[in-house]
Formats: C-alpha cells, sequence, structure tokens
C-alpha cells in the first residue's frame, strides 16, 4: 500500500500540520517548531515545592528562568537567597508579601517586585485566596539558592 501526505497551514496562526497516512492505519503528525514556542501550564514542567506550592517552568536556560506559580492562602516559602541572579516577580492574582532583609513589601495584582543578586527573601501568601505570579530569574536560579537558617 501507498503512502500519502497532506498539508494543512493555518497562516493566521502560524502552524503548518502535516499527515502521512501509511498502510491506511497510521497517521503521523508533524507540528512546526513555531508551535513549540507557545509555552503554557499545560504544555511545560510542572512541579510541587513547599509541600503545596505548584511551578510550571516556561523557560530555563542558562541566562534566563521564567515561571508560572501559584501558592495556596497561608503559605510561604524557605528564607533564602541568590549569589548571581536577579529576580522580578510579577503578580497575576492575588497580594503577595515580601520578607527582603527583614523589611516587609505588598505587592497587589499587575505590579512587580524586583530582588537584586545576595538579598535574602522569600515571599508569603497570607491570604484567603491562591495567589499566582511570574518569577523571572537573570541568571538562572539553578545551582544558585541558598538557603537561610533562622
Amino acid at each position: 500500500m501507498s503512502s500519502a501526505q497532506v498539508g494543512l497551514r493555518f497562516a493566521k496562526f502560524n502552524i503548518q500540520i502535516e499527515f502521512n497516512f501509511l498502510k491506511e492505519t497510521s497517521i503521523i503528525i508533524f507540528v512546526s517548531e513555531k508551535i513549540k514556542m507557545i509555552k503554557s501550564k499545560q504544555n511545560t514542567e510542572h512541579y510541587n515545592w513547599g509541600g503545596s506550592c505548584d511551578s510550571w517552568v516556561l523557560l530555563n536556560s542558562e541566562s534566563l528562568s521564567i515561571k508560572q506559580e501559584t501558592m495556596p492562602p497561608n503559605s510561604q516559602e524557605q528564607l533564602h537567597f541568590h549569589e548571581n541572579a536577579q529576580q522580578f516577580f510579577f503578580i497575576l492574582k492575588g497580594k503577595a508579601t515580601f520578607i527582603v532583609d527583614e523589611e516587609v513589601f505588598e505587592v497587589i495584582e499587575n505590579s512587580g517586585f524586583h530582588i537584586t543578586p545576595s538579598k535574602k527573601h522569600l515571599i508569603k501568601n497570607q491570604s484567603d485566596f491562591d495567589l499566582e505570579f511570574l518569577v523571572i530569574s537573570n541568571p538562572s536560579t539553578n545551582n544558585d539558592r541558598f538557603a537561610v537558617e533562622k
């Protein structure tokens, strides 16, 4: 049996899908590399931290890390610092409480907060609702996170 190839192009979305029909029962789908550039919680690596918090890794390279995270009510991370990485937190939903070098900052929805390298910091969700935010680190915090004992 011969194979047939059918191509579909969705110019508006810059997506190209090719179907290869082999032996009438197998379908192989090739999706353009450009579609892999679109990132969401549905198509990226996920992990839990702090027992009940969620993180989705949207981008992770040596020079840049972007994660979307969710913290349930009344949760917080451990006090820590990064020797090399600066971080920018953008609050998508809720209100975050940051402690940086023992100073408290409240950051509301649709606002951001910058933390420079070597600053001891943590983020808390002291509300009754989930906190959702983006954390952007430059360079990546891989192997650059040091816990601070109280």
